[in-house]
């Protein structure tokens, strides 16, 4: 099985222990993040239960192209967390949607056992307390997953752009060693990745962006440039940056008076780019609107911070989201 041990010196070799990796969720990012792990650990496991996905990735690997490029096999892939068990993996990155976030720890209570890390590799405000929740803040981890990627075929992946480096933090100080070896061994499999002690911080760094602009994009179903440069729509997303700040700095976290305007080539590189939620609607799958516009809304009614605009966005979304799940 996989290792993380890389260049280390023994002393970090001796905490590593020759830890077995998996992959949860070969989606678009899941996918980039795997083939990552597999140009230095060959026998990662990946797991993703869409039919015929297991066979397709084993025969045809992963293939990554755009500002990413890899090319690599894949020995070990299940379709289920079920089957995964046997192969007793303890360092598991969790690359689902949102909404199967829940679904999937339940299904780890079987395979977790002291010692096992998790890690959120999600979009949106809060997965890393979710894991927490259910197998203590010693066992999570979080990343912000700063590229963007479209889904072409199983394993087949286009990045569109990677805003280097992603960045992976731990919950408790105990995780700091082995959360600077992962993104070592992240980084020289190809996937620039820092470790940093405050990953909050950078996850909303992050998320302001896709919290304000998604739900916008998705009622829309514009690109993120489209929005920017259309002024009635730039007017609801201005609107909606400025509440995002506000419950941001409630939270604890000021970005500073010019986090904005110094942030918008983060935005300028991701403009033609459609956001994911677009596609929900269009394919009439769940959002991920609960861990973005809502997580918004729901920390800044905790903190006593209104936010008329996110509330009427994250609000319609799902008004369009029920309107095919409901049936």
């Amino acid at each position: 099985m996989s290792s993380l041990i890389g260049n280390s010196t023994g002393e970090e070799e001796s905490d590593m222990k020759d830890r077995k990796v998996a992959v949860v969720g070969i989606g678009a990012t899941g996918a980039v993040l795997a083939a990552a792990l597999l140009e230095k650990y060959p026998d990662s496991i990946l797991v993703d239960p869409k039919p015929g996905w297991a066979e397709s990735l084993t025969k045809k690997g992963i293939s990554v192209s755009g500002q990413i490029t890899y090319g690599v096999q894949v020995r070990h892939v299940v379709s289920s967390i079920e089957e995964m068990k046997a192969l007793s993996p303890d360092l598991i990155f969790v690359c689902t949607k949102t909404f199967h976030l829940q679904k999937v720890l339940e299904e780890l209570k079987g395979l977790v056992k002291p010692g096992t890390k998790i890690i959120s590799t999600h979009n949106g405000l809060g997965t890393e307390d979710v894991v927490a929740e259910e197998f203590g803040a010693e066992a999570a981890f979080r990343m912000s997953l700063n590229y963007g990627v479209a889904l072409k075929a199983p394993g087949e992946v286009e990045v569109a752009f990677f805003n280097r480096p992603n960045y992976l933090g731990a919950l408790t100080e105990d995780n700091r060693e082995l959360g600077q070896e992962i993104a070592r061994a992240l980084t020289e499999g190809g996937l620039d990745t820092q470790y940093v002690d405050d990953i909050k911080l950078h996850v909303w760094r992050k998320m302001i962006h896709k919290c304000s602009l998604s739900s916008i994009c998705a009622v829309t179903d514009r690109s993120i440039g489209e929005i920017l440069e259309y002024p009635p729509a730039r007017e609801i997303a201005d609107a909606c940056f400025k509440e995002a700040m506000a419950v941001c700095k409630a939270m604890g976290y000021d970005l500073g008076e010019n986090y904005l305007e110094t942030s918008m080539g983060y935005l300028e590189k991701a403009k033609a780019h459609k956001d994911s939620m677009c596609y929900d609607l269009a394919n009439k799958t769940p959002t991920e609107i609960d861990f973005l516009g809502g997580k918004i809304v729901e920390y800044g009614r905790a903190k006593g911070v209104s936010t008329p605009y996110f509330v009427t966005m994250t609000n319609l979304v799902k008004a369009l989201e029920d309107s095919y799940l409901s049936e």
